[in-house]
């Protein structure tokens, strides 16, 4: 039986005059993401046509890894930065390939 991998669209709106401080941030989240346990891909996007929408699309083996991503340091660190940089909650979302 082969591993069910999580998959996790995390899409961020800036608010005006931030966007480049928020895509450092959450570029800034990368590096250190990229080393944890479990984590096979953490990559970040932009609208071509919106540089104030973002979008983190990660790929993670468990939900215990994702768990300890939340619980990391370098996000830790970045939570309490959302709303001075955000003009609106980030809009989580957890996937599960199904074919």
């Amino acid at each position: 039986m082969s591993k069910k991998l999580l998959y996790i669209s995390a899409a961020f709106r800036a608010r005006p005059g931030k966007e480049t401080e928020l895509r450092d941030a959450l570029k800034a989240l990368q590096g250190p993401t990229r080393a944890e346990p479990g984590c096979l891909t953490y990559d970040l996007h932009q609208a071509p046509d919106n540089p104030a929408h973002l979008l983190m699309f990660e790929t993670w083996e468990s939900q215990d890894a994702i768990n300890g991503h939340m619980r990391s340091r370098h996000v830790q660190d970045f939570v309490p930065r959302v709303d001075g940089l955000c003009a609106e909650p980030p809009q989580i979302t957890i996937w599960e390939r199904i074919s």
